[in-house]
């Protein structure tokens, strides 16, 4: 048996019939490229078939332990049903994006069968020039963007003509555990609870402000400084770094999500972030977080609610390390950052948007490498889902405050042509998740020349969520040279930037 780690666990205890906690990706696919020229539902199974051996979570079955004692652990599912996990459909004819898209919120507003591997795969026909979409949900609790990335590595390849097939490996060993035997091995590990708490604390209380949910606790900035300060007189530390207070003000879609999601895809080109990344000094992540800002500006601007103060990002940052390739899981530390919706001008709001993540980096260089595991040593597994719930109902009410506004995921991905089943992979639209008081999220992965942005909503709090694609186009061609002055404009400013942080740097 393999066990769930406590992050793992939060994405499964953070269900309820309003939010879910899978995630998935809505690739576009050329079967033009196939020896027939087609790409059927039996290429597709059969394909996975073959690949199962490099894809062990796609056998994994969740097993819980009873009264919830302990994290649950993945045994290897024994009626493992291909049939059931890859399916196809097609979209009405005449096709349409809407058409598309609105199939693919209503296949991701449905929770997975907990009975079985938590993942499904949907071929889907009627795209136009004969193209097709593959639709894959997976539960969070398996894979976080790196591993997700991992996943596709195994089931995409370099060329049409695919690779050989790779030798079975094997599965998870041992059966199905009877419930005694579950809670045998919770009592067992209630005694080093306590031992697990003290052995965190050193690392954890000092930052506790970059813990996830235990950032909302009352009094953590005055904890967070204190143990920082017994931690520098005890133990010698280097002074902590210091840090803007972020506190994230309520909009529409920090309230409580509805079960209906709302999904809009697009591309940005890559070459032109490329482009204003170099002109102006910085970093495309950088380029895609303002860009994001300012197109959120507009839509709050549009409903009459822009917040004096910037809205704050949760920004996941991968903490993985080569080590841990290979694993699954989740690896990852949930990050707060600057989004300057207060700022009207692009060019402002990039420098000042690159400062804040030059800051967050470095926050995240100077925390401890155990941080991600101690942080969810403090929350007993018995109570674990109740308090993840509870967070979640906190931050959406009125007398609450959101962890954070919306998120924000930029994934790296391949610079090169993938295909799948020998069909060319045109683009690659990741779908994440929205909560309670988060109902905004939007990711992007690179591809092949382009940034492929999956944008989820909650359907009633942003039924015009579109108007966020045509946003961030509006946004990148904003920081774009000019024809006229405004290229001179940009770059002086860039200039005085570079400057004041080379300032800043040495002094």
């Amino acid at each position: 048996m393999r066990q769930l780690t406590g992050l793992d666990a939060q994405f499964l205890a953070m269900e309820t019939p309003s939010q879910y906690g899978h995630v998935g990706g809505l690739a576009i696919l050329d079967p033009s490229t196939t020896p027939s020229g087609k790409l059927d539902l039996a290429d597709i199974q059969h394909l996975i078939a073959e690949r199962l051996p490099l894809v062990p979570p796609f056998r994994w079955k969740l097993v819980e332990v009873p009264f919830g004692l302990d994290y649950p652990y993945w045994i290897d599912d024994p009626d493992f049903d291909l049939d059931f996990h890859v399916r196809e459909l097609a979209i009405p004819q005449p096709f349409t994006q809407d058409k598309l898209t609105e199939q693919a919120a209503r296949i991701f507003g449905r929770p997975l069968d907990r009975s079985r591997p938590l993942w499904e795969m949907y071929l889907i026909h009627g795209l136009p020039d004969g193209a097709v979409a593959l639709l894959t949900k997976i539960h969070h609790a398996v894979v976080d963007g790196m591993s997700g990335n991992e996943i596709l590595g195994a089931i995409l390849d370099l060329s049409a003509d695919g690779r050989p097939a790779p030798d079975a490996v094997n599965g998870i060993a041992g059966g199905r555990p009877t419930d005694l035997e579950l809670l045998g091995r919770a009592a067992l590990g209630l005694p080093r609870y306590p031992l697990r708490v003290l052995k965190a604390l050193p690392s954890t209380l000092p930052n506790l402000e970059d813990a996830g949910a235990l950032s909302t606790l009352p009094g953590v900035g005055l904890v967070t400084r204190v143990a920082g300060e017994v931690q520098r007189v005890f133990g010698g530390e280097a002074p902590q770094l210091g840090r803007e207070k972020l506190t994230p003000p309520h909009t529409t879609f920090n309230g409580r999500v509805s079960p209906h999601r709302r999904i809009v895809i697009g591309q940005l080109s890559l070459e032109q972030v490329r482009e204003v990344k170099n002109l102006h000094g910085c970093t495309v992540n950088d380029v895609i977080v303002s860009i994001v800002a300012g197109t959120v500006r507009r839509w709050l601007l549009h409903h009459g609610e822009l917040p004096e103060t910037p809205l704050v990002a949760q920004i996941p940052v991968s903490v993985r390390t080569e080590e841990q390739m290979g694993t699954y899981g989740n690896r990852i530390l949930l990050m707060g950052a600057p989004l300057y919706t207060d700022i009207g001008d692009p060019v402002e709001r990039l420098l000042k948007t690159h400062d804040a993540l030059m800051d967050m980096k470095a926050r995240h260089k100077a925390l401890p490498a155990e941080l991600l595991t101690d942080a969810n040593q403090f929350i007993p597994p018995a109570v674990f889902s109740r308090a993840a719930r509870a967070t979640f109902t906190v931050a959406s009410s009125k007398r609450g405050r959101p962890l954070w506004n919306l998120v924000i995921s930029n994934v790296p991905g391949p610079p090169v042509p993938l295909y799948c089943a020998g069909a060319r992979l045109k683009a690659n639209y990741p779908i994440s998740v929205i909560t309670d008081g988060m109902g905004l999220n939007i990711t992007v992965l690179s591809y092949c020349g382009s940034l492929d942005f999956g944008l989820v909503g909650d359907r009633e709090q942003m039924p015009d969520l579109a108007s966020l694609m045509v946003g961030l186009e509006a946004e990148l061609q904003a920081l774009l040279p000019a024809p006229a002055a405004q290229p001179a404009k940009s770059a002086a400013k860039a200039g005085k930037a570079k400057a004041r942080r080379a300032s800043a740097a040495t002094g």
